[in-house]
C-alpha cells in the first residue's frame, strides 16, 4: 500500500477525504497552515482537527516553524487586494503544499495530496495544477483529485454534523476573514434598509 502524506486545512474537509482514502493508502495526516488568522482561530482549528483525529483513531502530524507566518505574509502581500481564488490563493496553496511535498520527499512517502479540493470555494483545477508543478520541482508524485465530486462536500457536511465539528466561516487568512466580515456587514445593512421601508 502506498504511503501518502495528506495536507489538511481543517477537520470538516478532512472528514470525507479521509473516509475516501483510508482503504487505498497508508495515510498520514499533515497540518501546515501558517496562513490561518488570528492565532485564536489557528489554535481552534488545530484543536478540532486533533479531536477529530482521536475520534477516527489517526494521529495528526503538526508542523510549525518559527517565521513561517511571516514568510507566508511576504509571499502573498503583493496580492492582498485580490479577491479569493486569484493569485494570492495560488501562492498560499503553493506555500503550504511545497512544505508538504518537501517533507513527503525527505521522509520517503510515495506521494502527497491535500484536502483543499473538497471545498466548493477552492478551484480544484488550480490546486491540482500547483500540486503537479510541485511534484515535478520536488520530485515526488502528487495525487490529483477533486474531492468535492461524488458528493464529497455533502459528505463532509454530514460527517461534521455527526461529530459536531466546528465549521469555520472563512478560508483562513486575514484577507478572507476581512472579506467575510464585509459580506456580513453588507447583508446586515441591506436587511436594515429593507426593514426601514
Amino acid at each position: 500500500m502506498s504511503r501518502l502524506l495528506l495536507h489538511t486545512c481543517c477537520a470538516p474537509c478532512l472528514s470525507s477525504v479521509e473516509e475516501r482514502l483510508r482503504d487505498g493508502y497508508e495515510l498520514d495526516i499533515f497540518w501546515y497552515n501558517p496562513n490561518i488568522y488570528p492565532p485564536e482561530e489557528y489554535e481552534r482549528r488545530l484543536q478540532e482537527l486533533e479531536r477529530f483525529g482521536r475520534i477516527i483513531g489517526r494521529p495528526i502530524r503538526v508542523h510549525r516553524e518559527a517565521g513561517d507566518q511571516e514568510a507566508w505574509r511576504e509571499t502573498v502581500v503583493d496580492y492582498a487586494h485580490q479577491p479569493e481564488g486569484q493569485q494570492r490563493c495560488r501562492e498560499c496553496i503553493r506555500f503550504r503544499l511545497k512544505k508538504t511535498a518537501e517533507i513527503a520527499k525527505a521522509e520517503r512517502y510515495d506521494l502527497f495530496a491535500t484536502t483543499l479540493t473538497v471545498s466548493p470555494r477552492k478551484n480544484a483545477a488550480l490546486v491540482n495544477f500547483v500540486g503537479q508543478q510541485l511534484a515535478e520541482e520536488v520530485g515526488i508524485p502528487f495525487l490529483v483529485a477533486d474531492f468535492k465530486k461524488n458528493n464529497g462536500y455533502l459528505r463532509s457536511i454530514e460527517l461534521s454534523k455527526k461529530y459536531n465539528l466546528y465549521r469555520q466561516e472563512y478560508c483562513g487568512c486575514v484577507y478572507s476573514l476581512n472579506a467575510m466580515l464585509a459580506r456580513k456587514l453588507a447583508k446586515t445593512r441591506a436587511e436594515a434598509a429593507m426593514n426601514v421601508k
